[in-house]
């Protein structure tokens, strides 16, 4: 037997622990009573692994022979499994763009199983692109490079700028072709097709509990609540007074949903202080451990635009706007409220959490700002005002959201700021349009300065502590979508050496690291109007 093959423990406890589907056929169907189905990946032609993390390869317990194995590579394609691995999709629903759109599901991603690493923790290893499965609705279950270049980036950039997220172990190419209409309009092609292998503690979703709600199954709602709570939130059940094989108290759900309030709430408020826009914040893709999950449309921000969508097909209503991002992981939670409130019985104690969201994510959105600004704490009284109209003044010109706050940390403070002479040749590379400076916006600018470098002043703490500060909440280089479009343009000619070079670049994005310089840079012209950096569909 391979040494890889018998070498890892997998303990499958979603497997253990729930009901499965009793059809063992792959068909698409309506799956009731059951929190998964039993499938297997589908078999690729070719499958070649073109970039991979070897960190949490390493974390996983694998060591670095094992990544030239060809059996790894057959295992992160769907090609073969390894024993003790029980592939299976997951039932769950979710309200769509604010509609409830009844059962969806693991479509086109399959778990392989549940990995115990060296340390003792449990890893489920996914594959997103890996075929058909009775979730599948009318898709064919595939994935393209594409959109997994992304998936896979993305996946590594927010790890590396301290925001949670489900990881990406590896993208490999499957050797077919898929046929995808990139946006919609009638003009499908041929792409080539990948699978990334994502990993997480958990890929649980607040629609895993939605649905079970909506068919009146309170059994299987409390069994996924169950053993959500004593796999992912352990610590939870160690508060019991109460024996562990006695049934969870309400009081225990009620501090289970304000810990999945708290998590969601530092999650989105991450986001925001780096710029990233989800692009289709539907409850299946929500999280319930607080990750970010599901990289389809999203994209970073360029010129600060609170109400920017990289999603086309939100670009109507731009209900998942990047200024609204916190308010609907509040109306998320008030759908998972609503799903959970058979096991609670009394809407109060739901409503005072989410109530509660709404006051954390305030305060904490206030003090990330402080943070971003070099300021060492939120004074209610006058920095409101100041995080306010800064946010309005980069409204007025086109004004890259990155640079601007990496610059700022760079102004010299001894100097006159209500002279813009003194200001404008250090933060000039943040604007779009030089021609959109008008006397009045400099004026504008020049004010908000004069009372950031007096609201710092007050605070007694040196340049250097301000600068390091900023330095370490405001990255310089974030996964601009032209950047990932570059690179998907090379992989698909063959040249993979741009993922690679955004790998490196992405592991430590608050550095200078100055061979890198190019990366910092605003969005390019060309990339302005071009599909892929500023356009984007959920088609992948």
């Amino acid at each position: 037997m391979p040494l890889l093959q018998s070498k890892f423990t997998f303990d499958n406890r979603f497997v253990n622990n729930l009901p499965a589907d009793q059809e063992a056929e792959k068909f698409t169907r309506q799956v009731y009573n059951a929190a998964y189905s039993f499938v297997m990946p589908t078999k690729v032609a070719a499958p070649k692994i073109i970039a991979i993390d070897e960190a949490l390869a390493n974390e996983l317990g694998f060591e670095d022979n094992d990544l030239s194995d060809p059996l790894f590579s057959d295992v992160v394609a769907g090609n073969a499994i390894l024993d003790g691995m029980a592939p299976y999709a997951m039932n769950y629903g979710g309200h769509q763009f604010g509609n409830w759109a009844g059962q969806l599901g693991d479509g086109r991603a399959i778990n392989l199983g549940e990995l115990v690493t060296p340390e003792g923790e449990h890893r489920i290893l996914q594959l997103k692109g890996a075929g058909i499965t009775p979730y599948s609705r009318s898709g064919d279950g595939l994935a393209v490079l594409r959109s997994s270049v992304r998936e896979f980036l993305c996946s590594q950039a927010m790890e590396h700028l301290g925001i949670a997220t489900t990881k990406a172990l590896s993208l490999s190419l499957t050797g077919e072709d898929v046929m995808r209409d990139i946006m919609y309009n009638g003009n499908a092609a041929l792409e080539p097709g990948a699978v990334v292998c994502r990993v997480s503690s958990s890929f649980t979703r607040f629609g895993h509990f939605q649905l079970p709600a909506f068919r009146q199954d309170t059994e299987l709602l409390k069994a996924l609540a169950d053993h959500t709570i004593a796999a992912d939130f352990p610590h939870l059940l160690e508060k019991r007074e109460s024996s562990q094989d006695e049934a969870i108290e309400k009081e225990t759900y009620l501090r289970w949903f304000e810990e999945v309030c708290q998590r969601t709430c530092k999650m989105v408020i991450g986001w925001q202080r780096v710029g990233f826009v989800h692009g289709v914040m539907n409850t299946d893709n929500m999280s319930i451990v607080g990750e970010t999950i599901d990289y389809g449309p999203y994209g970073w921000i360029d010129d600060f635009d609170v109400n920017f969508t990289p999603n086309t097909t939100d670009r109507q209503h731009k209900r998942y706007r990047f200024g609204t991002q916190g308010e609907i992981a509040q109306w998320n939670l008030f759908q998972l409220a609503n799903a959970i409130y058979p096991l609670v019985e009394e809407a109060q104690p739901l409503e005072a959490l989410l109530n509660q969201f709404a006051d954390d994510y305030q305060l904490g959105w206030r003090e990330m700002m402080a943070q971003k600004l070099g300021l060492e704490s939120y004074q209610e009284a006058e920095d409101l005002t100041l995080f306010e109209s800064l946010e309005a003044i980069l409204s007025l010109v086109e004004t890259d959201m990155s640079i601007f706050y990496r610059k700022l940390a760079q102004l010299d403070l001894s100097h006159d700021l209500s002279d813009s002479s003194t200001w404008l040749p250090t933060l000039h590379s943040a604007y779009y349009e030089q021609d959109e400076l008008s006397d009045t916006y400099l004026s504008q600018m020049s004010a908000w300065l004069v009372k950031w470098k007096n609201r710092v002043s007050k605070e007694n703490r040196t340049d250097e502590l301000r600068v390091s500060q900023m330095n370490r909440v405001n990255p310089k280089y974030v996964l601009r979508n032209y950047l990932s479009q570059q690179a998907i343009d090379a992989a698909q000619q063959g040249d993979y050496s741009e993922i690679h070079r955004l790998q490196k670049l992405l592991r430590h994005p608050y550095d200078e690291q100055p061979e890198f310089e190019d990366y910092a840079k605003k969005r390019p012209d060309w990339a302005r109007n071009k599909v892929g950096c500023s356009m984007l569909s959920c088609s992948s």
